[in-house]
This record gives structure tokens, sequence and C-alpha cells, in this order.
């Protein structure tokens, strides 16, 4: 009888293919990531579609000089902007913008309204949204089977974590060494990182699993561009959708943050992060059973749990 580790990722197995209605109901602002999904941006392109993220209802509606002295960049660099993104021009760019920013007006109220609680239970319901939207991601369930597949065959698989997102890189390595043969963890930057990077590609490994939570490190993005350099693939999983990280990834997956209390919370970024190994599982299910069986056997053997 398969041990209830063992059942849960048979009954857990990701159904390829089938697509969730979900997909057509992204938020106001994830239709607009969506534009700028798979450009590279300069910095200064950066800028103005993070304006256009956050100020989405007013920057719709802006003119290409209005829009230009927000943001603080010239006129010509709204135009190339939108050139970038596959559009005709500035008012191209605007039209397609005009109707997100509309039903994001029009859903305004009811999202505004006051919930009752305090500030904890405030914190509850932003992780609630960060699922939701998460939730929405994983419509599609077909990138997360690929990349699965894709890191169940590296072999050495590294996954890369510094400061806060050491606690997310250790979880996912813990679990991923259940069903993976040989999973490296780096948790530190610098030359010990890229010996470990260096190490790992010599031994056959193709791909690196990045975590990368805020406050945002130099060092993370060193080591994301090391292992570029060294020949890995990069996999990055973090809360942004712009930026220097997300440009250096070859995948990335965004998960939202908890940032209502003193310190983040990762519930999103925990729930992609066993998605992503339940692939894995998925890829090799065979390999997968054979080695639970195994770590069934070694955890009876020498009583590692409490019987509960």
């Amino acid at each position: 009888m398969p041990s209830g580790q063992q059942a849960r990722a048979q009954a857990a197995a990701i159904t390829p293919g089938r697509r969730s209605s979900d997909a057509e109901t992204a938020s106001p602002a994830e239709r607009v990531r969506a534009l700028f999904g798979g450009h590279r941006l300069s910095p200064g392109q950066r800028r103005i579609a993070q304006f256009l993220i956050d100020h989405l209802t007013e920057a719709a509606f802006l003119s290409i000089t209005e829009l230009a002295e927000r943001v603080g960049v010239s006129q010509p660099s709204v135009t190339r902007f939108a050139a970038s993104l596959g559009f005709s021009g500035y008012p191209a760019l605007r039209e397609a913008l005009q109707p997100i920013a509309l039903s994001a007006i029009a859903g305004a109220p009811e999202e505004a309204e006051e919930r009752l609680g305090n500030e904890l239970q405030s914190a509850v319901d932003a992780e609630i949204e960060n699922l939701t939207a998460l939730r929405r991601v994983l419509a599609d369930p077909d990138q997360i089977l690929e990349i699965g597949r894709e890191l169940a065959r590296s072999v050495p698989l590294t996954v890369v974590g510094l400061r806060i997102s050491v606690t997310l890189a250790e979880y996912f390595a813990y679990a991923a060494r259940r069903i993976h043969p040989d999973v490296r963890v780096v948790t530190r930057g610098g030359s010990v990182a890229y010996d470990g990077l260096l190490q790992a590609r010599e031994a056959g490994g193709t791909w690196v699993l990045a975590f990368a939570m805020p406050r945002h490190a130099k060092e993370t993005l060193a080591v994301v561009r090391a292992a570029r350099r060294t020949g890995l693939r990069v996999v990055l999983i973090t809360d942004l959708a712009l930026g220097p990280l997300v440009d250096e990834a070859d995948v990335v997956f965004t998960a939202g943050t908890g940032s209502r209390l003193v310190f983040d919370s990762y519930a999103a970024p925990g729930v992609l992060s066993a998605a992503l190994l339940q692939a894995m599982a998925d890829a090799d299910p065979e390999r997968t059973q054979l080695r639970l069986e195994k770590y069934e056997q070694a955890a009876e053997q020498h009583d590692f749990f409490l019987d509960d």
C-alpha cells in the first residue's frame, strides 16, 4: 500500500492542457502587466511601465506630453516604449489601456468597500488576494508542467535563495530531495555561489531555480547573471513583474507577497513552490514513487517521526 505522501503525489497529479476559465478574469493590473510580458525593457521604459501599472486609471487618459512629464522621461522615450511593445505609437497603446482602466474604475467601489476587522485580519485579506491572483496565473498549468519536466531532468538541480529568500529555497530543496536524486542549495552570494554554480554545470546540471523576495538583494542579481554565464538556465520565482532580475531570467513565475505586517509573508510563493514540486513529481512518476518508497522505509527504520 502506498504511503500517505505517495498517495498524495498520485492524487494531486496535474492534468496537462486543462485550462481554467479563471484566465479570463485577470485583474486590470494583471492585464496591463500582460502587455509588457516577454519584452525586454530599458530602465527608462521600466519606469514608464511601472507608472502605468501603479496609476492605470489616470495614466490611460494622459497625453504623451503629460505622461512623459509625470514619469520624468522624454516624449520620444514614450513613443519608443510603445513601439517596443508592438504598438504603432503611443495613441495605439493608450487605446489598448483605456478599456482596462475603465474596467478598473467600474470595479473600484466594490473592491474599495471597507472590510471589517483588525490589522491582522487585513494582512490575511491581502494574502487571500495574492492567492486569488496566483489562482488565475495557474489557470493554464502547461507552463508549470513544462518547467517541472525541465527541473526534474536537471541533475544536479541548483536552488538559489539569499537573505530573506533562504527559507523558501530551503523548503523547496528539502521537498525536492524526496523526488530528485541531486538537489543543491546556494544560500550565500559571491565566490561561494559561483563555485557552486560551476560545479553544478560541470556535473551536468542545466537549470537553476532562484527565489527573489523583497527586499531584492543586488547579490541575487549577481548570482542569476553568474548562472547564465556558466551556461545554466534560470527559473525565477519572485513578486516582481518588471526589472533587471526579471530581464535576466529565462522563465519567471510571479507571486505576490504580503506586506501588511512588519515582515513580509509568503503564502502565494509557498503555494507556487508546491505546485512546481508537484509538476516535478508528475514529470517522472516512476522515479517519484520509488524515491518516496525508499524514504518511507528509511523513516520507519530510523524512527524519524512521531505517531500522530
